[in-house]
């Protein structure tokens, strides 16, 4: 089962980084076909957010054909989101835990880290498609 966590500096909205956190966890084969996801109280309880926070996520992810709820019994993943790619995660997260550790030893903290990550994304994103 998924477990949520809010990032209060990324600049998302909680909600929309509920979303986020499925979608991804559907992308990288961690939530499949009929997984159920957290209760709603469960989110506010572990979080200490608004149950229409949580809502809302779900209602999206819902609209978008991911998930279904089911009254009484919970809310259910109804697709995926995996591709022929997800065999070649595992490899190239091992060598994404390296380049972090190396990061590390760097003297680079989360922000840094981060920051180095997404510029250098976005510019090789740019260059792929020029």
């Amino acid at each position: 089962m998924i477990e949520f966590y809010l990032d209060g500096r990324s600049g998302v909205s909680p909600y929309q980084q509920l979303v986020q956190q499925v979608r991804h966890a559907m992308r990288l084969g961690l939530l499949h076909e009929g997984d159920r996801l957290p209760t709603v109280k469960d989110v506010v309880a572990k979080l200490a957010i608004n149950p229409n926070t949580v809502l809302k996520a779900y209602r999206e992810l819902e609209h978008a054909g991911l998930v279904a709820a089911r009254p009484g019994v919970g809310t259910f993943v109804t697709a995926t989101l995996t591709d022929s790619t997800l065999p070649a995660h595992a490899p190239l997260r091992r060598d994404l835990q390296r380049w972090l550790t190396k990061a590390r030893l760097a003297g680079l903290d989360d922000e840094s880290i981060e920051a180095l990550f997404m510029t250098t994304f976005r510019t090789a994103a740019q260059e792929h498609i020029a």
